[in-house]
């Protein structure tokens, strides 16, 4: 008895004709690369509009690397950072499932992976991008508006009461507090030496700047940021796949559940519609002011 060939052009014709009914993404032999979009701010917002998260992305990460016959999982990254622990929590999701799954990662970045999103990029066993894409922005940044002079203006006496010595620190309505100053800068110093050391084992000795260039905050085009070694090579998502996998890589899309199957999971319950509608009348102060920020972070890289 001779060996069934694994070439689909050798099987017999009755074979050839129950395989066109089967997805292409299950054929034997076919690459398949799924991709995963991770955009926009990172964290929580406000409670009216979350940004990327763990809890939000998990399950579509989750998705993309089960996919059977998958060559590599690209991700496709747009986002000018937000919370630390949200960026790293999605960094070590990606680099568990990569391990358990035993698949090579593949980053695209479009606009932006700057600050978190450039700590989500680090996941990537390679990273690519545009030239006039923007990447970088290692460090830290925290600020804050002080009022106190408004309300004295206006004539209104702030009334605090605490048990704790620093439960009020870098309140508003307060003089700033050199000290309070101090122990946040201290703090912003220690998120950073983790953002340093995360990237640094990711990049490796890929990295070619030296640290007080790499981590300032400062951000660069896509051309410099490969010379830095921040980036593998300019690049697209299409180009760049088909040149590993062949013209007929498959690129599906891996979205997150939405429409009566996640309301039937418990996305939506009875009345969220009604309850959404009064918050946001409710919230129209908190979420304009959210909507500043958003497109001020943004602006910052130029978009």
């Amino acid at each position: 008895m001779t060996e069934q060939s694994n070439d689909p052009r050798k099987w017999p014709a009755p074979i050839e004709k129950i395989m066109e009914w089967i997805p292409a993404r299950l054929r034997r032999g076919t690459a398949v690369v799924p991709v995963v979009r991770l955009s926009g701010l990172i964290g929580a917002v406000t409670p009216l509009r979350p940004g990327m998260s763990l809890a939000g992305v998990a399950r579509t990460l989750e998705r993309a690397f089960a996919i059977r016959h998958a060559k590599a999982v690209a991700l496709v990254i747009n986002s000018p950072g937000g919370s630390p622990v949200q960026s790293r929590q999605i960094y070590l999701r990606i680099r568990q499932l990569a391990a358990e799954k035993k698949l090579p990662v593949l980053v695209f970045v479009e606009d932006v992976a700057a600050s978190g999103g450039y700590m989500i990029a680090c996941a990537g066993d390679e990273i690519f991008c545009d030239p006039s894409s923007i990447l970088g922005s290692i460090g830290v940044v925290g600020g804050f508006f002080g009022f106190q002079e408004l309300i004295r203006k206006v004539g209104v006496e702030r009334r605090l009461y605490t048990a704790g010595a620093h439960k009020a620190m870098l309140d508003p309505f307060l003089p700033e507090n050199p000290d309070d100053v101090a122990r946040i800068k201290a703090l912003q110093r220690e998120i950073h030496a983790i953002f340093i050391a995360l990237v640094k084992q990711s990049r490796g000795t890929r990295l070619k700047g030296a640290d007080d260039v790499l981590f300032t905050g400062e951000y660069w085009a896509g051309e410099t940021s490969v010379s830095l070694g921040l980036a593998d090579a300019i690049g697209d998502l299409r180009s760049t796949l088909r040149a590993r996998y062949g013209d007929k890589v498959l690129t599906p899309v891996v979205a997150p559940a939405t429409g009566l199957l996640s309301g039937l999971l418990g996305r939506r319950s009875a009345g969220a519609g009604t309850l959404a509608s009064l918050e946001s009348v409710a919230g129209l102060p908190e979420e304009l002011i959210s909507a500043l920020e958003s497109r001020a972070i943004w602006a910052k890289f130029g978009f």
